[in-house]
């Protein structure tokens, strides 16, 4: 049985609402990163960074009414990163958010 194109394989639990908003993060190591966020969801995000980060890197991304809100890279290629937040976004923040960085 093939198993066909797993990049194109997609298991989340949600869907991501394209975005793109620019924003810094700071590394657990204390460096800053600049970012473009270009999609988000409650449970996570994905940008773009120039600086080198890797699966499991610890980073405080700066959101509108969130302030440095935890997350854990999840992977990282060709200057694009997936973050999962240590804790999930309540719904009512995250729309608010949401609002906020569609402007």
């Amino acid at each position: 049985m093939p198993i066909g194109n797993l990049a194109l394989s997609d298991d989340r639990r949600e869907d991501r609402d394209e975005v793109h908003y620019r924003t810094r993060a700071i590394h657990a190591d204390g460096r800053s990163l600049q970012l473009l966020v270009v999609n988000i969801s409650p449970h996570g995000f994905m940008a773009r960074c120039e600086s080198p980060l890797a699966d499991g890197d610890a980073v405080r991304v700066m959101l509108p009414g969130l302030n440095n809100r935890a997350a854990k890279v999840r992977w990282a290629l060709g200057g694009r990163i997936g973050a999962q937040f240590d804790s999930p976004v309540p719904l009512a923040h995250y729309y608010e958010l949401l609002a906020i960085l569609m402007r």
